[in-house]
């Protein structure tokens, strides 16, 4: 019943796709869209520029019509336009949370299984139209038990691939304390579907007496490399405080073994820290670059992680101190209106990324701020220009 669901759902969505892509309400270039009436919901954005210069993108579903408890489904999409038009080339089922990456010239999506399922990875040698299949610990599942990440990036140090996740342990009392963060990382030159050239970091709870006892976990981290030359996860912070935003800065050993913080030195606070961000370092202008959500006066007494509606582009020096450099995107509502989840990567002068965008339709909105019912294309022109 749900894969005939899903099919219906695709066969909706190509009918209304070239009619919202014309639409003027919703910002940005209509990538994907889901009728919120469905019961499923668009995830994990994640976005790659092929080394020709072709741009792929893919999503998840999540919500009670999708089968994200049972096998993941991502859905790929393929642009030869610079993101003006956009074609679904590819469905992989048993792919969840998943970011895309290009290595040696070759594409690779890695994430779970499903909701908290195996890490597992694959690899395209066609642009993402055909993908391996992960059946065993030779050929793309790097760890089995309940894993926890997003589309989060990947970072180059000290000749290894390095990439965050999190396990999650059962916790009755879903504080979101029971993911506990990890580092994975490969040798640049070894095969990435083997697990066994993947090494692990001890894994590292979160404390729900830190914060002053309004800690409620970490999740979703990035691997960052410092200014200082050091790896570290930068994850996401939820907390109890209302309108709060943190993040937390985990250090992670050069051989990758070894992950450590310290309470009374490693939180920060950061704009979009109780919501999923990527950080990506640019040469150029030698600073980090984010896109997150901002929290305004009007919406500061809500829960930090329910605010989604203002986009704004921050960058930093030092990692530790960071300036809002732009809002990109902006609705007045809270409530049935986000843009969240955001996936982006430099392209030459410029950053694209995609938006999991929850806006106005012709079949009711969407189903809620977080339920988003739209995957979206943006483009951010000459962002160096916003450095100072």
């Amino acid at each position: 019943m749900k894969t005939q669901l899903t099919l219906f759902v695709y066969i909706i969505a190509a009918i209304t796709f070239h009619l919202d892509a014309k639409s003027k309400k919703v910002p940005g270039i209509v990538v994907s869209h889901i009728p919120a009436s469905t019961g499923i919901f668009i995830g994990s954005p994640a976005i790659a520029v092929l080394p020709g210069g072709d741009y792929v993108a893919s999503n998840d579903f999540f919500g009670p019509g999708s089968t994200e408890n049972q096998q993941g489904l991502t859905a790929v999409f393929r642009s030869a336009d610079k993101g003006e038009s956009w074609k679904k080339i590819a469905e992989i089922k048993g792919q969840y949370w998943s970011n895309l990456f290009i290595h040696k010239g070759l594409l690779y999506i890695m994430g779970t299984w499903k909701h908290n399922g195996n890490i597992i990875i694959r690899r395209s040698m066609d642009g993402g139209v055909h993908w391996s299949e992960p059946t065993n610990s030779l050929n793309g599942i790097l760890r089995e038990g309940e894993y926890h990440t997003a589309p989060v990036p990947m970072v180059v140090f000290k000749g290894k691939l390095c990439r965050a996740f999190e396990y999650a342990k059962p916790n009755p009392d879903k504080k979101g304390t029971h993911l506990i963060a990890l580092m994975l990382s490969a040798p640049m030159n070894s095969d990435l579907l083997d697990a066994s050239n993947w090494t692990a970091s001890n894994f590292l709870s979160n404390e729900s007496s830190w914060l002053n006892g309004s800690s409620r976990g970490w999740l979703e981290g990035n691997a960052v490399v410092t200014p200082e030359g050091r790896l570290v996860d930068f994850l996401r912070v939820e907390t109890s405080e209302p309108g709060t935003d943190m993040a937390a800065i985990i250090e992670i050993s050069d051989d990758g073994t070894k992950a450590s913080f310290d309470p009374s030195t490693g939180f920060l606070e950061f704009s979009g820290g109780a919501r999923k961000f990527t950080i990506r370092y640019d040469e150029s202008s030698r600073r980090y670059w984010t896109i997150t959500n901002l929290i305004t006066d009007k919406f500061a007494a809500f829960p930090a992680g329910d605010v989604r509606n203002t986009l704004v582009l921050k960058s930093s020096a030092d990692l530790w101190n960071w300036g809002v450099k732009k809002t990109l995107l902006k609705h007045p509502d809270v409530y049935k209106h986000g843009f969240q989840y955001i996936d982006w990567q430099f392209d030459g002068n410029d950053i694209i990324f995609l938006s999991r965008t929850a806006y106005d339709d012709d079949f009711g909105g969407a189903d809620s701020f977080h339920n988003a019912n739209y995957l979206t294309f943006h483009r951010i022109k000459n962002f160096r220009k916003f450095a100072k």
